[in-house]
């Protein structure tokens, strides 16, 4: 067995507990506990295999395809951008000093090197043995004249934050040392950038359904019996709880988990976006929502999950939401139905509207790409406060081995609460191989029941 599958068998024996435990609450039984994850020392090797493969399988294929000789990625200390910690190894902690990767296309191949101050053992040996920052960027442009490409990427783009990561300032001192020739050779490398942050490799696919069901396994554990008392607990208490759980397991979270609580009574406007409050104690009878998302390996997950609390004497949630999540499921199966390979997310997003429309379902679709960031790069499908084409990233076509949230809401009319409006958002992180819609971790098919 080599390294690379020893450390992910490993993975996935520690995450063994995961799987089990999303089965269950899949199947509305209570968690009772989590599983460990790895240390912080044991993910090392894993994270560093996993980028070994992209460098040696991905990028040149990538390179070739968007047409670029030389790739430069410029970095200091202190101002590291988020494309710079998807190429480097664990433990990377900063740029140390100014950091100059550079990437060369060798026929199938890619030459990848630093020309700064200190190696990256095993991923980019030094061609500079150190001296003064001017002699730095003069050893960079003879480099590049030694290689003379005629395409050279930096990382400059007006419209993706994660493509724009070289500063004014390192920008200047690259123009600065290098040659009018070669100056006129600089293009954006959007392209590739994008690329890159948008494409799953297989051994990411091994580990990436472990990720998202420990962040499921958390909301099972926070919406239940275990987390909330009716009439004590509040959607804070729930929030923070969620939150610290995942920093007691060792995980970052992207964001801040929220819970919103609908009650019968609230007065909901169908042209509200978003329905449920905050700042509330949790009642029995309440129909209760989370948003969660960590980063785990470097993967990142996106989560929103629905949860009923039981009133006295109830021993199962009402019919009415039963037949609503089943709504709601409906419509995440039109949305994921018309993905295709080369269809823009603004297509995607049209054609749910109208099957939706078809179907009698009361929808919004807001669904973005996830990976190395929570709100990624790639095709966007609809933004809840803009039902319309979104320009420029809706636009952007669908590629296959792309990971994406697949987020947005229904609307539905329920009977329990005298046909009172009720709002059924999901989210579940998911993988499109070019041909369906996977869900990585599996989808909320029944409710989160607090007895």
């Amino acid at each position: 067995m080599n390294k690379f599958r020893f450390y992910i068998v490993l993975l996935v024996c520690i995450s063994a507990s995961v799987q089990v435990l999303a089965e269950n609450y899949e199947q509305g039984i209570v968690v009772e506990s989590m599983p460990n994850v790895l240390s912080p020392r044991e993910r090392v090797s894993p994270i560093n295999q996993i980028l070994e493969y992209r460098l040696e399988h991905l990028l040149p294929r990538l390179m070739q395809q968007s047409d670029l000789d030389m790739w430069l990625v410029i970095n200091r200390e202190y101002g590291e951008d988020t494309l710079f910690y998807t190429l480097v190894p664990e433990p990377t902690f900063a740029a140390r000093r100014t950091t100059l990767l550079v990437f060369v296309k060798n026929g199938e191949q890619v030459e990848r090197f630093s020309v700064s101050r200190y190696p990256i053992k095993g991923f980019y040996e030094t061609r500079w043995q150190g001296g003064t920052d001017k002699e730095q960027w003069q050893r960079l442009a003879e480099i590049i004249k030694e290689y003379g490409p005629k395409k050279i990427g930096i990382n400059v783009s007006q419209e993706w934050a994660v493509a724009d990561g070289l500063s004014q300032g390192l920008y200047k001192n690259l123009i600065d040392y290098l040659p009018i020739k070669y100056q006129q050779r600089l293009v954006s490398a959007e392209e590739l950038v994008i690329r890159w942050f948008e494409t799953r490799t297989e051994p990411e696919l091994e580990v990436y359904p472990h990720i998202v069901k420990i962040a499921r396994g958390v909301i099972a554990e926070a919406f239940s019996d275990k987390v909330i008392a009716p009439g004590v607990t509040t959607d804070q208490d729930v929030a923070w709880y969620i939150r610290e759980r995942f920093e007691a397991l060792g995980l970052r979270p992207w964001f801040q988990p929220y819970v919103t609580v609908q009650r019968r009574g609230d007065e909901n406007d169908e042209d509200s976006p978003f329905f449920g409050k905050s700042n509330r104690t949790i009642l029995p009878g309440d129909i209760i929502h989370t948003d969660v998302g960590i980063c785990y390996l470097r993967l990142c997950t996106d989560t929103q999950e629905m949860g009923y609390v039981a009133k006295f004497g109830e021993s199962s949630v009402p019919q009415g939401l039963v037949e609503a999540l089943a709504v709601g499921n409906r419509w995440q199966n039109i949305l994921t139905e018309q993905f295709q390979t080369g269809r823009s997310g603004n297509e995607v997003l049209q054609a749910t509207q109208q099957a939706s429309r078809d179907a009698g379902i009361n929808s919004s679709t807001y669904t973005h790409p996830i990976g190395y960031v929570g709100h990624a790069v790639g095709p966007t499908v609809g933004m809840w406060d803009n039902q319309g084409p979104t320009p420029v990233k809706g636009e952007r076509p669908l590629y296959d081995n792309t990971a994406y949230a697949i987020e947005g809401n229904v609307k539905v009319e329920l009977p329990e609460w005298d046909d009172q409006l009720i709002q059924i958002m999901l989210e579940q992180s998911a993988l499109f191989d070019g041909d369906k819609v996977i869900y990585l971790g599996g989808r909320q098919t029944k409710w989160h029941f607090v007895r």
